[in-house]
C-alpha cells in the first residue's frame, strides 16, 4: 500500500471512497483500473463509471466529492467537465475518477486504451472495498 503523495490516506483508501460515492448514486457499470504495473501511468487507479443523463453524471461526481472530503479532507487536485456534463473527471493524484455519459464512455473506452492495467468490475450490489 502507498501513501497518497500529499496526504495521510493511502491510495486504496482514496480509491474505495470514490467508489463510495459513486454507487451512493447509483453509477452503473464501475470498473476499477490498476495502474500500479502499467509503464509510464498517470496514477495508481482510474475509477470509472457511467450514468444515464447529464443530471445523474452531475449528481455521481458531486457524490464522489462529498465522499472522498467526508473520509478525508480532501478535495480533488483537478476537476474537468462539469460544464458540459458528458465526461466529468475528479483528480486525486494517485487515483483519477471519471464519471461518463454512456455515449461518451465507449467513444473514449478508457479500458481498451489502457489495456494493459488490471481491471476489476465492480458489483452493483457490493457496498464493499476493492481487493
Amino acid at each position: 500500500m502507498r501513501i497518497s503523495k500529499n496526504h495521510e490516506f493511502t491510495a486504496e483508501q482514496i480509491r474505495d471512497f470514490v467508489v463510495r460515492g459513486m454507487q451512493e448514486k447509483k453509477a452503473q457499470d464501475i470498473v476499477v483500473m490498476d495502474l500500479r504495473n502499467v509503464k509510464n501511468a498517470i496514477c495508481d487507479y482510474f475509477v470509472l463509471c457511467s450514468g444515464n443523463s447529464d443530471t445523474q453524471i452531475d449528481a455521481i461526481s458531486t457524490s464522489v466529492e462529498e465522499e472522498v472530503y467526508k473520509a478525508s479532507h480532501q478535495d480533488p487536485w483537478h476537476r474537468e467537465g462539469k460544464t458540459n456534463r458528458e465526461w466529468i473527471l475528479l483528480d486525486y493524484v494517485d487515483v483519477v475518477a471519471h464519471v461518463f455519459k454512456k455515449d461518451r464512455r465507449s467513444f473514449y473506452d478508457l479500458e481498451q486504451l489502457w489495456g494493459d492495467a488490471e481491471i476489476h468490475l465492480i458489483e452493483e450490489s457490493a457496498l464493499s472495498t476493492v481487493s
